[in-house]
C-alpha cells in the first residue's frame, strides 16, 4: 500500500511541475514575440557523472520551458552552475565565476542565475551565497531537482531569491524530461546516495542515504532510450554494488545487469562506480556471461596501505583488493581495470605510499584518476591531525605516477596492430579526426568522416601514446 502511495505522489508531483513548465513557456513565448528571439540558457557542470546526468535533466526541463542553448555563457539569459564539493578547487571556481556574473547581471537585469548540486547541501555555502552573492536568483540542492520548474516560476513571480534546500531525500521522481549530450549513448541513474561514509568524502552528507530505483523503471527508461537511437548506456550509482538493498523486489546489481543485457537493440553496457568491499562473485560472473557488458571495470582502491585504508573507512585491505583483482582476471582475462588513487591522506608517509605503488604494479591498471588529498570541511578526515605537508605529498604523487604511466603505455602498446570495435563519439573539424572508445574504455583517435558518429566500427590500431590510441578505419 505504501509503495502505491509513493508512485501516486510522484505522478502528482510530475504533473505539478509540468504545469509550471507550461506557465514559463508562455512567459518566454511573450518575450520571443516582443524581442524577436528566444531566451537562451547555459549550464556549467562541475564534478561526477551523477552531476552530468542531473544537468541533462535540467537541460530537458529548460528546453521544455522554451529556452535554447547559448553559444557562450556570456550570451545566456539563464545560467546554471551544477556544483561539486568533492574537491576544493571546484568550489573556488564556482565562487570566482559568481563574482564575474555580478557584473553580467548589472548589464542584463533579466539574467537568471541558478545554483544547484552538492555544494548547495552545505550550510556554510548557503550562508556565503546569501551574504556575498545576493545576485543569485535560485539555489537548490541534490534532493529536489525535479522541483526546478516551480522554483523558476516562483522567482519570476516574486522577483525574490529562492532558496530550497532539503536535508534528506523524499521520493524518487520518475519521467523527468532530459536532453542527452549524445543521441547514441546515455547515462541512467540506478540509485542515489551513499551509505559508505569514507572518512575523506562529503558525498553521503550531500547526496543522502542510498536508495535504489525499481528495476522496472530502470528497464523502461533504457528501452525508451534504445528506441530513440541509444546503443550504449552507463548505469550510475555512487556504489552500484549496493543496488537493490531496501527495495521490495528480490534483486541485486548482478541480476539487474543480466536483465539489461536482454534488452534488444542495446549494444553496450557500462557502469560506475563499484566499491571493492562488496563486489560479489555474482557480479564477476554476470560480466563474464553477458556479451553486452563492456570489458572494463572502474574499481577505486584509493590507497594501498592497510592502516591508511582503515583511517579512510574503506572496509577492505590491500590483500583483499588484490584478491578481487585476481578473481576478476581469472574469469575475464582481457578486462581493463581502472581506479581512483588518493595521495597525501592525513598521516600518510612515503613508506605507506610504497604500498600504493605496489598495488599499481600488481594490478596493472589501464588508467587511473590520481588525486592529491583535498581537505573537505564536514568530513572526519578534515579533523584528523598529521595533515601531510605539500612537499611530501608531491613526492608521493610522483612516485605513483612514475609507476602508473609506464604500465598504461605498455598496455596500449600491446594493442598496436590489432583491430577493435570502436563507438565513434566525436568529430574534430580542425584535425578532421574522430574520437571513440573501445569496449575496454580506451580512447582512440582515428581518421574518418562525421557520418560515422554514433556507429560502432572496426578500427585498426596503428600507434599509441600513454593516454590514447591512434587508429584507422577498416
Amino acid at each position: 500500500m505504501g509503495h502505491r502511495e509513493e508512485i501516486k505522489v510522484s505522478e502528482e508531483e510530475l504533473l505539478l511541475q509540468k504545469h509550471f513548465i507550461e506557465k514559463i513557456r508562455n512567459i518566454n513565448l511573450e518575450f520571443e514575440q516582443k524581442h524577436g528571439r528566444k531566451k537562451t540558457m547555459f549550464i556549467s557542470t562541475f564534478g561526477c557523472q551523477m552531476n552530468a546526468r542531473d544537468s541533462e535533466k535540467l537541460d530537458g526541463m529548460l528546453k521544455e520551458m522554451g529556452y535554447i542553448n547559448a553559444q557562450e555563457e556570456k550570451d545566456a539569459d539563464f545560467i546554471i552552475y551544477n556544483t561539486c564539493c568533492v574537491r576544493e578547487n571546484a568550489e573556488n571556481k564556482v565562487y570566482g565565476n559568481l563574482g564575474y556574473l555580478k557584473k553580467a547581471k548589472e548589464k542584463n537585469p533579466e539574467l537568471k542565475i541558478a545554483l544547484c548540486g552538492c555544494m548547495m547541501q552545505q550550510d556554510i555555502v548557503i550562508e556565503t551565497i546569501k551574504k556575498t552573492y545576493k545576485h543569485v536568483d535560485i539555489v537548490f540542492g541534490t534532493f529536489n531537482l525535479y522541483k526546478f520548474p516551480e522554483l523558476v516560476y516562483a522567482n519570476i513571480e516574486t522577483g525574490e531569491s529562492i532558496f530550497d534546500i532539503w536535508k534528506e531525500h523524499k521520493e524518487i521522481i520518475e519521467d523527468l524530461p532530459s536532453i542527452r549530450k549524445y543521441p547514441f549513448k546515455a547515462s541512467v541513474n540506478i540509485m542515489f546516495g551513499c551509505n559508505n561514509f569514507c572518512s575523506y568524502c562529503i558525498v553521503p552528507y550531500v547526496r543522502g542515504r542510498e536508495r535504489s530505483r525499481k528495476s522496472e523503471d530502470i528497464l523502461k527508461e533504457i528501452r525508451e532510450l534504445v528506441a530513440d537511437g541509444v546503443v550504449e548506456v552507463t548505469l550510475l550509482g555512487q556504489n552500484v554494488n549496493s543496488y537493490g538493498k531496501g527495495l521490495d523486489e528480490d534483486i541485486d546489481f548482478a541480476r539487474l545487469l543480466r536483465k539489461v543485457n536482454e534488452i534488444e537493440g542495446l549494444e553496450r553496457i557500462r557502469f560506475m562506480t563499484s566499491h571493492p568491499k562488496d563486489l560479489s562473485d555474482e557480479l564477476i560472473f554476470a560480466m563474464r556471461d553477458c556479451e553486452k557488458i563492456c570489458n572494463h571495470i572502474h574499481l577505486p582502491f584509493q590507497a594501498g596501505n592497510n592502516e591508511i585504508l582503515k583511517k579512510m573507512n574503506r572496509h577492505y585491505t590491500k590483500e583483499h583488493y588484490l584478491h578481487i583483482i585476481e578473481k576478476i582476471r581469472k574469469e575475464i582475462p582481457d578486462i581493463a581495470l581502472t581506479t581512483d588513487i588518493i595521495v597525501g591522506f592525513p598521516g600518510e608517509t612515503l613508506e605507506q605510499v610504497e604500498d600504493t605503488v605496489d598495488v599499481v604494479k600488481k594490478a596493472r591498471f589501464s588508467g587511473a584518476f590520481t588525486f592529491i588529498y583535498s581537505k573537505r570541511t564536514g568530513t572526519p578526515a578534515a579533523k584528523m591531525e598529521e595533515q601531510v605537508d605539500e612537499e611530501t605529498v608531491k613526492k608521493g604523487f610522483n612516485m605513483v605516477l612514475d609507476a602508473l604511466n609506464p604500465i598504461i603505455l605498455d598496455i596500449n602498446k600491446q594493442k598496436v596492430g590489432k583491430t577493435y570495435k570502436v563507438l565513434a563519439e566525436e568529430y574534430d573539424e580542425e584535425s578532421k579526426t574522430l574520437k571513440g572508445r573501445l569496449t575496454d574504455n580506451s580512447l582512440v583517435h582515428f581518421s574518418g568522416g562525421e557520418r560515422l558518429i554514433g556507429h560502432i566500427i572496426d578500427v585498426k590500431i596503428t600507434d599509441c601514446k600513454t593516454f590514447y590510441l591512434i587508429g584507422k578505419v577498416l
